[in-house]
């Protein structure tokens, strides 16, 4: 595919290629609706800007850009950390993006990010826009999306289903002998949206999902939502006898709620997180929750950018997720064998 030009913007804008670098490097000196024209043509081709004739003779860099939906969140501190690591002692540096969950600013960053041009490219997710996609194809380097799986990647994909790792924490929940089970999610990204359709259709299949079940949240997670979050779940869904939450933060939250309300845990409620980021395993009582392979998808991601050869690797690369059941769901002190046993047991009927 070869990429577009100023007279290809130009032409789609219906203006000259001399007004399109006009209204790119001097935007204030253009007319509001000449500059949103131009900006329109340059999204839908995906047109990259040459900063200068230097950069046109220039090689790559040896940059990789990595766009993460945030840099606060422990979740991509830890992918960060694996690409790290398969960078030490490497040519390459990293020049890192935070979109916000927002497509429109990982587009924005991109661009701005292509030129010149870098090695190559990871980005979490797989809900780009079209512009976004096509600024990735013509990257002349190798691209890599991370923490989903699909069957058809830009490139390379790493990550695992959150979906059916939803839907095997909720099927634990309902072997541990639980029959009320609410949801609690924040920052309602897609693939928090997925891990919703898991814990549905885990539900569905045994005739078990309550109208008012699901507690959801736009606002980004935290402890203190996760508590009140669980008020709100109990007061819409008051026979809740166990929660799934979409992380960790929220599944403490939902713990100290319970302890401030005098509420056993696992005896009356049962608590399931989710990334198992280290404190679940540490609190009083420990709480239940889906290890994902954070480190490793970093790791993965960096060492497919960095290798000389990377078409070596599988364009797909699901590494999955493993339950790590704790005290926080052992309402009858089943040993984990005996759970899954009963979660076998479960999936074949």
């Amino acid at each position: 595919m070869s990429k577009p030009t100023l007279v290809d913007v130009g032409r789609e804008a219906g203006v000259s290629a001399i007004t399109v670098s006009r209204a790119l490097r001097s935007p204030e000196k253009v007319s509001d609706s000449l500059r949103a024209k131009v900006d329109n043509a340059v999204r839908k081709l995906g047109y990259v800007p040459n900063q200068s004739a230097s950069t046109l003779a220039a090689s790559k860099t040896n940059s990789i850009v990595v766009m993460i939906p945030s840099t606060s969140n422990n979740v991509f501190s830890d992918v960060l950390r694996g690409i790290d690591e398969a960078l030490k002692g490497s040519r390459f540096t990293l020049q890192i993006g935070n979109t916000g969950y927002d497509p429109l600013e990982e587009e924005r960053l991109l661009r701005s990010f292509l030129n010149p041009a870098p090695a190559g490219v990871i980005l979490a997710g797989i809900e780009q826009t079209d512009a976004t996609k096509q600024m990735l194809q013509a990257v002349g380097g190798p691209v890599v999306q991370i923490m989903d799986v699909c069957s058809n990647p830009i490139d390379w994909i790493i990550g695992f289903s959150h979906e059916q790792a939803a839907r095997t924490a909720t099927e634990h929940l309902i072997t541990a002998g639980y029959q009320n089970i609410g949801f609690i999610g924040a920052q309602m990204d897609p693939r928090s949206q997925q891990r919703l359709t898991g814990f549905k259709s885990a539900l569905q299949a045994k005739d078990m999902l309550h109208q008012d079940a699901v507690a959801v949240t736009n606002r980004p997670s935290d402890v203190g939502l996760g508590s009140a979050m669980f008020s709100r779940l109990v007061g819409n869904f008051p026979d809740c006898d166990a929660v799934f939450c979409n992380n960790d933060d929220l599944a403490l939250g939902v713990l100290f709620e319970c302890q401030r309300r005098g509420l056993s845990v696992p005896d009356q409620i049962g608590i399931c997180g989710f990334n198992d980021l280290g404190i679940t395993s540490q609190s009083v009582p420990t709480v239940t929750s889906v290890t994902t392979p954070l480190k490793e998808i970093g790791r993965l991601a960096g060492e497919i950018l960095t290798k000389d050869r990377p078409v070596s690797y599988q364009p797909v690369v699901d590494l999955g997720s493993i339950l790590a059941i704790r005290d926080s769901t052992r309402r009858y002190q089943f040993d984990n064998q005996d759970i899954n046993r009963r979660l076998s047991k479960l999936r074949a009927n």
